[in-house]
């Protein structure tokens, strides 16, 4: 593949699937012939694997938003450096399990600190790299409930675990991301099971897949 690869980031909610999601888009974009790499946020790169055990371990005390936001913001940096930056620039493709939309919509809109003051922090660490292609994941309460409990059973981590009204605060946020960048954003239905949620993801990106 020549020139820059493609930059995809799935956002969405506690349990909407992200995680599945993507593993299935690399393994099509894969048969497929197209070079790509899967990774998350916080995390991808050493060090933000490290901060984000600082940021998710339910032992820890709770971070308040604005700590919160820095370190999210610094494991962004170091994991855009050293991991997003030179995959897109060999012409791979990039596969995001959350990125800054997920700092937009839990500390800027659920923690109160704003778009701007996430927006200033993204510009200074991570240049305000944005993906080409933001697929947010939207499914009904009770389905991402039951995926929750399937998955995480009692032990959520220090996020996820907050309560109703914080969660439905970040569903609020990420929909005015999404009504205020509709050329970027693509909304699945993810309340299917994972065939038929891929399939629709498939289908969103039918125009880069041609």
């Amino acid at each position: 593949m020549s020139g820059r690869g493609r930059f995809i980031a799935f956002e969405g909610g506690e349990g909407t699937g992200k995680s599945t999601q993507a593993r299935l888009l690399a393994a099509a974009l894969a048969a497929k012939g197209i070079a790509c790499l899967t990774t998350r946020e916080p995390g991808g790169t050493p060090g933000a694997e490290a901060i984000r055990a600082l940021l998710l371990d339910p032992a820890l005390p709770q971070w308040d938003a604005p700590a919160e936001a820095l370190l999210f913001a610094a494991a962004r940096s170091d994991h855009v450096a050293r991991l997003i930056e030179p995959a897109l620039a060999a012409g791979r493709w990039v596969i995001c399990d959350r990125f800054v939309d997920s700092s937009l919509a839990y500390q800027g809109g659920a923690g109160g600190l704003g778009e701007t003051a996430i927006r200033t922090l993204h510009q200074i660490g991570s240049g305000g790299l944005l993906p080409d292609v933001t697929l947010l994941l939207d499914a009904d309460p009770r389905t991402t409930s039951a995926r929750i409990l399937a998955r995480d059973g009692s032990a959520a981590d220090k996020i996820g675990g907050r309560g109703m009204v914080f969660h439905r605060d970040v569903a609020a946020a990420f929909d005015r991301l999404t009504e205020a960048e509709p050329a970027r954003f693509r909304r699945i239905d993810a309340s299917g099971g994972p065939g038929a949620v891929h399939a629709l993801v498939l289908d969103a990106l039918s125009d880069l897949l041609q």
